[in-house]
């Protein structure tokens, strides 16, 4: 009688390890998404420092993935953080 509830309690744990294991390699199959359309925001993670004063400036949206860099003091700010 032992073993048969032993049995069952295999067969269901490796139903669900197979049934998790294909799920996960599933997702890793599954295409990146398309880019937005051209005019839509994208999420950007930048950070940018004026070079003559020092402020700095966060860009969290963008209209591109690598927006053209804003400007301080009459100057270009320069990135900080690139990237990830």
């Amino acid at each position: 009688m032992e073993l048969g509830l032993n049995l069952v309690v295999a067969a269901v744990a490796a139903y669900l390890i197979f049934k998790v294991g294909f799920a996960v390699l599933g997702s890793f199959a599954r295409p990146a998404p398309e880019p937005p359309p051209p005019g839509e925001m994208r999420r950007v993670n930048l950070t940018y420092r004026c070079p003559l004063c020092g402020m700095e400036l966060r860009v969290r949206e963008a209209l591109s993935e690598d927006p053209v860099p804003p400007r301080h003091c009459m100057d270009e700010m320069e990135l900080v953080a690139p990237p990830e």
